[in-house]
């Protein structure tokens, strides 16, 4: 009788004929060898990925095939429903593991029986150049649970789930938060277990013209919105948990520039009253809560800067939002990215 996998990958597939291959190469240079992968045939227009799998000569790779296209999210749901494995890893149809990817997750999710989910932290994949991401460097349980209170902190690629958890979440990630099932996943599997990330990056992060992330923004964002609304809704109330979301997806996760003062002031006290309420709620180290602190020191320097260097901001209206605290050096440390604004602003006055 066979034995089940440690590790059971699902990839779904639509049209993945330029990236499919590279991506199963990369499984089989994994160090732990104990995987089996369900690549789900999304019945996309061109059969080639499908050809690909197909005729795959590593027996661990197996390809399951739709009725007929349902999207991403319920062909990822339908080969989750198949896996076999203790664990399930997520893997899009264009990323790449690192070798090491799931001996250290199954390693870490051995040694820490009360995390439902953990990810990794990842590279970007540019034509032939990798560079850093700009999620956190260093994160804790504790810090990454905070971090999906205002953004979506992990990549869904990196991410390992205890099969267990998977199989009794119905459905394991909700269809109708398209492009965002995974953010979403990551605050309903908070009911099973915490949520962490380690922080060597495993995993390569193609980034295409053709990935959902760049063709579906508006719908992505949307989800997202919504997301953040419903988690929030019993903290802030339906109308304000609604708008801070809002507020949230624009200028903290799409990085667009604040456009005004008041703008600025409802960002800072909606950030500062989800900070408080986290503390409050979840008790974190001080340690966890220096890192919270700093973290979102961090993100609201940067939000600052964008609106200073599109010159829709100036250094008085940011002084005049002073929740959360800027990052170290305070506003001196915006004033290049003043300076920049300024000059914008002189353009468009003289364009005018």
């Amino acid at each position: 009788m066979t034995m089940p996998p440690t590790v059971s990958v699902v990839i779904p597939l639509y049209n993945g004929a330029p990236w499919i291959g590279a991506t199963l190469d990369s499984l089989t240079t994994q160090t732990l060898p104990d995987w089996e992968a369900i690549v789900v045939d999304d019945c996309g227009p061109d059969d080639g990925g499908a050809t690909i799998v197909r005729t795959w000569p590593d027996p661990r790779v197996r390809l399951v095939r739709m009725a007929e296209n349902g999207g991403p999210v319920r062909a990822r749901n339908f080969g989750v429903a198949q896996a076999q494995g203790r664990y399930v890893a997520g893997l899009d149809q264009d990323d790449l593991c690192r070798p090491e990817r799931f001996a250290r997750q199954v390693a870490w999710l051995d040694a820490n029986p009360d995390i439902a989910l953990v990810a990794t932290q990842a590279e970007q994949l540019i034509g032939d150049a990798v560079s850093p991401m700009s999620y956190a460097v260093e994160t804790t349980p504790a810090l990454v649970r905070w971090l999906s209170w205002i953004e979506n902190p992990l990549v869904w690629s990196t991410v390992m789930v205890r099969a267990e958890i998977a199989h009794r979440m119905e459905p394991f990630t909700r269809p109708d938060i398209l492009y965002a099932e995974d953010f979403d996943l990551y605050h309903r599997i908070t009911a099973h277990g915490g949520i962490a990330r380690l922080d060597t990056p495993l995993l390569l992060y193609r980034q295409h013209d053709g990935g959902a992330s760049k063709r579906f923004v508006d719908t992505m964002q949307a989800s997202a919105t919504r997301v953040l609304t419903e988690n929030h809704s019993d903290l802030l109330g339906a109308a304000d948990s609604a708008a801070i979301a809002d507020l949230l997806i624009n200028y903290n996760m799409a990085k667009l520039p604040v456009p005004d003062r008041a703008t600025l002031i409802a960002l800072g006290e909606g950030m500062a009253r989800l900070e408080r309420g986290f503390i409050a709620r979840h008790a974190p180290t001080a340690s966890d809560k220096v890192r919270i602190e700093r973290e979102t020191a961090l993100r609201w320097y940067r939000i600052c800067r964008a609106g200073l260097r599109a010159g829709t901001l100036t250094l008085a209206d940011i002084a005049a939002s002073a929740q959360p605290p800027l990052l170290g050096g305070g506003s001196a440390a915006l004033l290049s990215s003043a300076a920049i604004g300024a000059v914008r602003r002189v353009r468009q006055v003289l364009a005018a």
